[in-house]
């Protein structure tokens, strides 16, 4: 399964799905990343003007390579949808720093092998890693995240730096519970700090236009997407609301578990939500250069 790509291997193989995966300058992931796909029919990396090797070393790898400049998660993957010429029906996305396994993609092969036209995308989950630890506590797994769609029957939806987990769809929903790997912390500390200092500046904007507001019925969801959402509105508004995230995700989440890496995750998550309300406190940004993908 963790076997490059050839354009000579067999396509009967491989399962009938495409993969977009969205890169900028992942010379770090790229490989390691189109390597675990060599499952899928088709493979393909939309790639924001990278300036490192990440181009030449995803076609080493078998990928096809399209270049489309990146204004939001969203965006871009609605983009190569619409526009990157994917053979399959069914589409799989992924980030470069996330990795494929062998038991979720034997899982998607039986999904859509016995989905009906009614479904119309997956949920998945993937296992965040820090310096080769599951965090699987103090980042709350399993986080369902749409990633798996129907191509012209599911489309993505922006939400502050990232996208909705699970946005509405107009059909059903199936669910993949065998997780691929997220490696969130691969280009290094540095990178992903100044990655979310950024992002802290997109949801504060995001917050700045938005109420907050949510029902009863969204709190009360059984729907866990749903009811997560609408716990992080009123979460937005509480005071001390890093000393909260931080209690949230290492107390009452068992963040504790994970040990030294799930306590140092856990104060990170929480300099990032104190970030984001310093960043609401300042006047509106006039900066709106779109964020890079990871």
């Amino acid at each position: 399964m963790t076997q490059a790509r050839s354009d000579s291997a067999d396509r009967s193989t491989r399962l009938p799905v495409s993969v977009v995966v969205l890169a900028k300058n992942e010379e770090i992931n790229i490989a390691r990343c189109v390597d675990a796909l060599a499952w899928a029919d088709e493979v393909v990396v939309v790639d924001d003007a990278s300036t490192d090797a990440t181009v030449a070393l995803a076609e080493q790898s078998g990928a096809r390579v399209v270049s489309h400049p990146f204004a939001s998660f969203a965006r871009q993957r609605n983009w190569a949808l619409d526009h990157a010429g994917l053979r399959n029906e069914w589409v799989l996305m992924l980030d470069a720093d996330e990795v494929s396994t062998a038991e979720f993609a034997e899982e998607i092969g039986r999904a859509i092998e016995s989905a009906g036209p009614e479904v119309v995308a997956f949920r998945t989950c993937r296992k965040t890693m820090l310096d080769g630890v599951w965090l699987k506590f103090s980042d709350g797994f399993p986080v369902w995240i749409m990633r798996l769609v129907r191509r012209g029957r599911a489309r993505f939806e922006d939400s502050g730096h990232g996208e909705v987990p699970v946005p509405a769809v107009d059909g059903d929903l199936g669910t993949i519970r065998s997780p691929f790997i997220h490696e969130a912390f691969s280009r290094g500390m540095d990178d992903w700090w100044m990655r979310h200092v950024r992002y802290a500046g997109r949801e504060a904007e995001q917050e700045r236009c938005s109420d907050g507001t949510a029902s009863a019925d969204q709190v009360f969801s059984l729907d866990s997407s749903r009811r997560r959402r609408a716990i992080r509105g009123i979460a937005r508004k509480l005071p001390a609301r890093g000393t909260l995230r931080f209690l949230y995700q290492y107390v009452l989440r068992r963040g504790f578990m994970d040990g030294a890496a799930g306590l140092r995750f856990c104060r990170m998550m929480a300099c990032y939500e104190t970030m984001i309300t310093i960043r609401k406190s300042e006047p509106a940004a006039s900066d709106g250069a779109p964020l890079g993908t990871g």
